[in-house]
């Protein structure tokens, strides 16, 4: 994933509605940007706004959120949108809470659902 910034994009499944809608409201601003995405994060984002660069990773219980935390710690992933579902028991909660913790140890900006991503975009404009 070599040049450009990244951001990574994840949405458990009560919330990939909501990302795919954020994703196509906000695309010229998604657009300057090389995504990563869990699975079916990235279908949905693609379908909402197909001429996003998005590369699609496995889902997220198959190992997804771990790629992207691996990303995380080699420094290929500048930023992360996850839109929460805490309503949901997660099975994999364990990659989960993983993933975030990888976020905050390499300090990179990191956006938990819709309110917050979108204070969080006027800084992916810079």
């Amino acid at each position: 994933m070599a040049g450009g910034k990244c951001l990574a994009l994840i949405a458990h499944d009560q919330k990939k509605d909501d990302m795919a809608e954020f994703a196509r409201a906000n695309r010229d601003i998604l657009s300057r940007w090389k995504i990563v995405a869990t699975g079916t994060t990235g279908g949905r984002v693609l379908d909402a706004a197909p001429d996003l660069d998005v590369t699609r990773l496995k889902s997220g219980p198959l190992g997804g959120d771990q790629q992207i935390g691996a990303l995380i710690s080699t420094g290929e992933v500048d930023a992360l949108i996850f839109f929460v579902d805490p309503l949901t028991p997660m099975p994999h909660d364990v990659d989960v809470k993983a993933l975030m913790r990888l976020a905050i140890v390499y300090d990179i900006p990191m956006a938990l659902n819709h309110a917050t991503a979108i204070k969080l975009l006027p800084t992916l404009e810079a």
